[in-house]
């Protein structure tokens, strides 16, 4: 009886599988390792790139929805309070989102109220001003003609009319035309009541599309997600707030006009954390500027860093706390990319966004290497019942 020869292609494979290994044997351990962090990477890239092409075909229907997603973090606790102190769901939600298009509509009629008050006299002293200082930089050590100022005029009116454009029209832009906006809106309230009237049924929903193993996972992730989304709406609320006030109170005793519209408009820019804040009372420095001069619009700048200080140093580490552990430098990195990227919703939606996938990586890198702390700050999904209180 004679012993069977192994097949050709079996021997074509074992020799195949024999030289590759000789040729990565061969390559240093560095380049092996780079280039399977490479193409690993590569991969990501491209999923990444695809995520995105999807999110701005789908503007119309992803801004509404962030939109409303932050607006249900802003209004989750005090939503969650009326329940467990037996309000029915129905109430609740009435009072909470009358309760905020109160808010909102409020101030947004005492800024057009001081606007329609103050403007002809802001307006013409702001004329005064800049024919002042077109003045001086005719007659002062500069000696520039009135054609150069013109051209300067003229190149910055350019440059600042293309940097607007650029943030206007971001890649997730809601929509150019009045429809869109009212369509975006609308959808937006609807998801908002959706949300609150049944959060936890849409995200049990949600699980069962994972696969069966994976679900507690993704349960787990996503909820200590949430928390960091509620705790960073929750923070932000208030950061805006105290900044609105420290800023427009500031501007009222410097007297600068319009400090009403500029205290509501650091409020909205506040909610892009470390920059809103600087870039909307910048308004407040130039106003003081064109209509009390130098020294005052110095001493408002003063102000509008201090408050900047008291909110990088004090409020933010200490509202926030361990729960939203995103680093200043990662924060205006990604506000910055985030505006490249898609405009005015990109940096509003970057950091919340930002910190959601940090907590869920922290989480689910835990759950694989065994290691899930037990302290109630690294677990701060914990103190979500998982049968009530699961987001939307």
């Amino acid at each position: 009886m004679t012993d069977e020869k192994p097949r050709p292609s079996l021997i074509d494979a074992i020799r195949t599988k024999t030289v590759r290994t000789e040729v990565g044997d061969s390559l240093p351990r560095g380049l092996r390792v780079t280039t399977a962090y490479a193409w690993r990477f590569v991969v990501i890239a491209v999923a990444a790139g695809i995520l995105i092409w999807l999110i701005i075909q789908l503007k119309l229907l992803v801004v509404p929805l962030l939109i409303s997603i932050l607006v249900t973090a802003l209004l989750w606790p005090a939503f969650t309070w009326m329940l467990r102190r037996g309000v029915p769901k129905w109430l609740a939600i009435v009072v909470s989102v009358l309760g905020t298009f109160a808010v909102v509509g409020g101030l947004v009629w005492l800024a057009v109220w001081q606007i329609v008050r103050e403007w002809p006299r802001v307006q013409q002293r702001t004329v005064e001003a800049v024919e002042e200082f077109r003045q001086y930089l005719i007659d002062g050590p500069l000696h520039l003609t009135a054609e150069q100022i013109d051209g300067l005029l003229k190149q910055a009116g350019v440059f600042l009319q293309q940097q607007l454009d650029l943030l206007w029209s971001g890649a997730l832009v809601v929509g150019s035309t009045v429809g869109h906006v009212l369509t975006g809106a609308v959808l937006a309230l609807f998801i908002l009541l959706c949300t609150l009237a049944d959060g936890p049924g849409i995200w049990r929903w949600v699980v069962r599309l994972f696969p069966r193993r994976a679900r507690a996972e993704v349960d787990g992730a996503a909820r200590a997600g949430w928390v960091t989304v509620v705790t960073y709406a929750r923070t932000q609320l208030l950061v805006a707030t105290i900044d609105a006030i420290g800023i427009g109170l500031g501007a009222f005793l410097l007297g600068v006009p319009l400090a009403i519209p500029v205290g509501v408009l650091v409020f909205l820019g506040a909610f892009v954390p470390f920059v809103g804040a600087i870039v909307t009372g910048s308004l407040a420095v130039f106003l003081a500027l064109v209509y009390n001069g130098p020294w005052i619009a110095l001493w408002m700048l003063v102000v509008i860093l201090g408050v900047q200080q008291l909110e990088g140093h004090v409020l933010q580490p200490l509202l926030m706390g361990s729960a939203v552990k995103v680093h200043p430098l990662a924060v205006v990195l990604v506000v910055a990319g985030g505006a490249m990227i898609a405009g005015i919703p990109g940096a509003l939606f970057a950091v919340p966004l930002a910190a959601f996938i940090n907590v869920v990586a922290v989480y689910l890198s835990r759950r694989h290497g065994g290691d899930v702390s037990t302290r109630p700050e690294d677990l701060i999904w914990s103190s979500v019942p998982r049968s009530r209180k699961s987001p939307a």
